[in-house]
């Protein structure tokens, strides 16, 4: 189903569409793993699960197609104060089509989602470049923001995107595992 096709789409219900990004149509399909669980919309991960980078697969079928590839976290510090939205995690840029970021030029390296209160979603968001594009890094990872990002950069709106759930390891969460 189309990303923002209904009111049951989870990118709306957990809040991705609104608070992230704008409502847009799934064009391509993104696979997101972490030691071979794959990344589901609203599933639920712990901290010492995602210290590696993920292995991403983005779809698409022409490898003259190029994508970015961001990850941030728009509850930071705490989701019932979250100041330092969107904390950026990782941007990757000129992602052939059919491939996955160590394709890609990474513009900022991964960091593992460290939360210390509160459940957080942790978004991977998926753009279609019009082109390979020298992408600068932003002076810090706090505060970023995919929709001023995307227009800097004239991405239009996302392919793709999904999210997980992820809060302190001594947590406990009626969250669905992954």
């Amino acid at each position: 189903m189309p990303s923002g096709s209904t009111s049951r789409d989870p990118l709306v219900v957990g809040g991705v569409i609104g608070d992230v990004l704008d409502l847009f149509q799934t064009s391509i399909p993104i696979r997101v793993t972490y030691n071979g669980k794959d990344v589901t919309n609203g599933c639920e991960f712990k901290p010492s699960q995602v210290v590696n980078q993920p292995r991403v697969s983005v779809g698409g079928d022409d490898l003259r197609n190029f994508y970015t590839l961001i990850m941030v976290d728009p509850d930071a510090p705490s989701p019932s104060n979250p100041n330092l939205r969107e904390y950026l995690h990782w941007l990757v840029t000129d992602i052939p089509a059919t491939t996955g970021p160590t394709f890609g030029n990474e513009v900022v390296t991964y960091e593992n989602p460290r939360p210390f209160m509160g459940i957080h979603r942790i978004i991977f968001v998926v753009f279609q470049q019009l082109g390979r594009e020298t992408v600068y890094a932003p002076g810090w990872r706090q505060n970023f923001n995919t929709r001023e990002f995307a227009e800097l950069y004239n991405l239009g709106l996302p392919v793709s995107s999904v999210y997980y759930n992820i809060q302190r390891e001594a947590g406990s969460g009626g969250r669905r595992l992954c």
